[in-house]
């Protein structure tokens, strides 16, 4: 396809929020968000042969062993094999009593049924449900109004409070609410908000805690740049009610290449947690790369919570159950990401590798 002389003509731009008051270009990371691993929902749902049962159980403990307490294992109504998996995780003990697992369903009565009745007997659960809110979704694929939209979201949140609190008193399983106003950076910011309050009020639970509620704010299609997602998450942030009693979670999708960014300015923005996959796999682009960004904070002498010391044996199942390859260039662990090859840097390296091994680690100026 040849690329267009006046491209405005079928692109349109972003709009960028008019705030000017922002808080967080100003701001430094300086501590780790809540990581929720997304490989087994996101991920496997992205690839072309989705991971079978055994598949997903490796996974799932090298997740486990990677440290991750939030893991999203399934989208139980869309498969046996996906409502199956979690029921092995259960019916096994596989999950350990500080791990919680997360499961995702769409607004819909049947569905959501289906969807607690595959983590009944689980000790923790995460109930994910999603509706899309953008104008694009409301106008030409559902034909609703704003009003059907909240009325949409605000109802089957109350179908999920209803079904969780019955399933706890039979089964004992603790549940919590994670609520994403699908496509929201597309989305109106001022509205976004609104389904989300509808949302809040219809849980009526949420509280201080692991009874926060969970808004997740996704990137659905990386639209914009990471600038622009910050301001989204700093607007919704500083105007949602009740901030003490919400975790602001992003999903971000890498579209535009830029979603190791979108998440780091999202946290500065005021995000208290990442959705993501190990090495960027996910749908299209990919989601963010949870190793990339949790090494980031590490190289700036944060500790991530996560533990990726033995990083080739992580690799190594990544791509056995994805069988998909890691790129030899990305950040930190692969083939070529620590080689150079001009001779100024060569000489440096075996002289003085053993003098600074166990010093501050410094990287000698490029030329």
């Amino acid at each position: 396809m040849p690329m267009l002389a006046a491209p405005s003509l079928k692109y349109r731009s972003y709009k960028p929020m008019r705030l000017s008051d922002r808080q967080w270009p100003s701001r430094v990371n300086k501590a780790p968000p809540i990581w929720l691993s997304t490989d087994l929902r996101d991920g496997n749902q992205a690839l072309a042969r989705p991971m079978t049962i055994a598949q997903k159980m490796v996974f799932f403990e090298t997740l486990v062993q990677c440290g991750f307490k939030e893991i999203e294992v399934a989208y139980p109504a869309a498969s046996d094999t996906d409502f199956n998996f979690v029921r092995k995780l259960i019916e096994g003990n596989k999950v350990p009593d500080d791990v919680w697992l997360q499961v995702l369903t769409p607004a819909r009565e049947d569905l959501i049924k289906r969807t607690v009745d595959a983590v009944a007997g689980c000790k923790r659960a995460i109930i994910h449900m999603y509706n899309a809110t953008s104008c694009l979704f409301r106008t030409v694929v559902f034909q609703n109004s704003k009003e059907d939209t909240v009325r949409l979201a605000a109802k089957h949140t109350e179908i999920v409070r209803k079904l969780t609190e019955e399933c706890t008193a039979k089964h004992g399983t603790v549940f919590r609410y994670e609520y994403s106003p699908e496509t929201f950076s597309q989305t109106e910011p001022e509205f976004a908000i609104e389904v989300c309050e509808a949302v809040k009020a219809a849980w009526g639970q949420a509280g201080l805690g692991d009874e926060r509620i969970i808004f997740n704010l996704p990137a659905t299609v990386e639209i914009g740049p990471p600038n622009h997602y910050a301001d989204l998450i700093e607007y919704f942030c500083r105007h949602v009610s009740e901030r003490e009693k919400i975790i602001i979670s992003l999903h971000p999708h890498n579209d535009r290449g830029t979603s190791i960014a979108a998440a780091e300015l999202g946290m500065l923005a005021g995000a208290d947690r990442i959705e993501g996959c190990l090495f960027g796999n996910g749908e299209r682009t990919g989601n963010v790369d949870l190793v990339n960004l949790a090494l980031n904070l590490y190289t700036q002498g944060i500790a991530p919570g996560v533990d990726f010391s033995d990083i080739q044996a992580v690799v190594d199942v990544v791509t056995t159950c994805n069988d998909l390859p890691v790129h030899q260039r990305p950040p930190y662990g692969w083939e070529l990401a620590l080689t150079t090859y001009p001779e100024s840097y060569l000489p440096v390296v075996p002289a003085d590798f053993e003098r600074i091994c166990d010093a501050e680690f410094r990287v000698p100026p490029a030329a």
